[in-house]
């Protein structure tokens, strides 16, 4: 089932150095993807950027992983 658009996401900003972890983690599906961006970047242009790789991967469809 894609989930293309998840109803609720978690976002986290880790800084490192001149770059910034944002995650994003859908808590229904538990899938979570993350990116790395310049410091400087606006928060909203990295959230947007999180979101739309969370809506890619949830698009695919391929989670869970295999539990083998």
């Amino acid at each position: 089932m894609a989930r293309n658009n998840p109803s609720e996401v978690l976002f986290e900003f880790v800084e490192l150095g001149r770059y910034v972890k944002v995650t994003a983690l859908d808590p229904i599906s538990m899938v979570e993807v993350a990116i790395v961006g310049d410091r400087n970047y606006k928060r909203e242009m990295l959230k947007r950027a999180a979101l739309q790789k969370l809506r890619y991967v949830l698009n695919r469809g391929d989670y869970p992983p295999d539990a083998e």
